[in-house]
């Protein structure tokens, strides 16, 4: 199951007593943890809701206590406890796990939240819960930031929605801070022209820009709109929008095959290059090689 059956899932009040969610972006494991809390209403949350981290700084209690608290009946509604880094949860502690999965209370919904692909060992914890993998595809995205925005209380069209991924790229931590900015435009439908200055900051220039004048193979107008960039976007958000920009490129010509994976394998150089050194130099030699391709 995907993220989008888990927006399927919240749209119904996550119903089922055992949520087994796993992803490699820790944004969106805690953005899980965050939702499961807000599922209880806010004034019986220090009541009904308690959190475990595994692999937390606090000292966490025996797995046989957790499931106690699993098990208590709430004073109201629902008992929600979340377990998060359950990749942490030894072998000998399985064995309760899997015992309360097979028979769960009806006054509880446990939300497991697992760091990476799962481990051998949750197999039989994965066919006993409703698991989902939480990491988002690309054709995802949009109704992943519908969804967010569903949440904040507005709505954006769809040709708002691509301008926003076409300016900070595929990132999901910087699209979620974008639509927190939007939350204070006050209204309830946003389209292109309502987001554009916000998203574009300080800058007279956008990716969308970048992106032109590279096919331009404009090398002037490249560095000119890259420098004014950088002022305002660290170098690891325009290479997610330079990636989302010519993988949509690529999707809709479906030509080139051998010029876009030269493309696709550049950008996954840049990529590598900003994690290991940072700077603005991997971004200005990505445009290079690009300008010559």
């Amino acid at each position: 199951m995907s993220i989008r059956h888990f927006i399927q899932e919240l749209e119904k009040g996550l119903r089922a007593p055992v949520y087994f969610l796993y992803a490699d972006d820790p944004y969106l494991l805690k953005e899980a943890s965050l939702i499961g809390e807000r599922t209880v209403p806010e004034g019986e949350r220090d009541f009904s809701v308690t959190v475990f981290d595994l692999d937390g700084i606090d000292k966490v209690p025996p797995f046989a206590q957790i499931v106690d608290v699993i098990n208590t009946v709430p004073f109201m509604g629902r008992r929600t406890v979340i377990i998060e880094n359950i990749q942490e949860l030894s072998r000998k502690d399985m064995g309760p796990l899997e015992n309360y999965l097979s028979d769960p209370s009806p006054y509880a919904l446990l939300i497991l939240l697992h760091m990476g692909s799962p481990k051998a060992q949750f197999k039989d914890v994965i066919k006993k819960a409703k698991s989902v993998s939480l990491d988002i595809r690309p054709q995802e995205l949009p109704l992943w930031i519908k969804e967010k925005a569903r949440q904040k209380g507005f709505e954006l069209t769809q040709d708002a929605v691509e301008y926003l991924l076409g300016i900070t790229g595929a990132d999901v931590g910087l699209l979620s801070a974008e639509l927190e900015k939007f939350s204070f435009i006050g209204k309830s439908r946003l389209d292109t022209g309502d987001i554009r200055g916000v998203v574009k900051g300080n800058s007279d220039f956008d990716a969308f820009d970048l992106v032109n004048a590279l096919r331009e193979r404009n090398p002037e107008k490249v560095f000119k709109v890259a420098r004014a960039l950088q002022e305002t976007q660290e170098s690891y958000s325009l290479l997610g929008a330079l990636n989302w920009h010519y993988s949509r490129l690529f999707s809709k010509e479906r030509r080139g095959d051998e010029r876009y994976r030269r493309v696709f394998e550049l950008l996954s150089e840049a990529d590598a290059g900003i994690k290991t050194s940072g700077g603005t130099f991997p971004l200005e030699y990505l445009l290079v090689k690009l300008l010559r391709i």
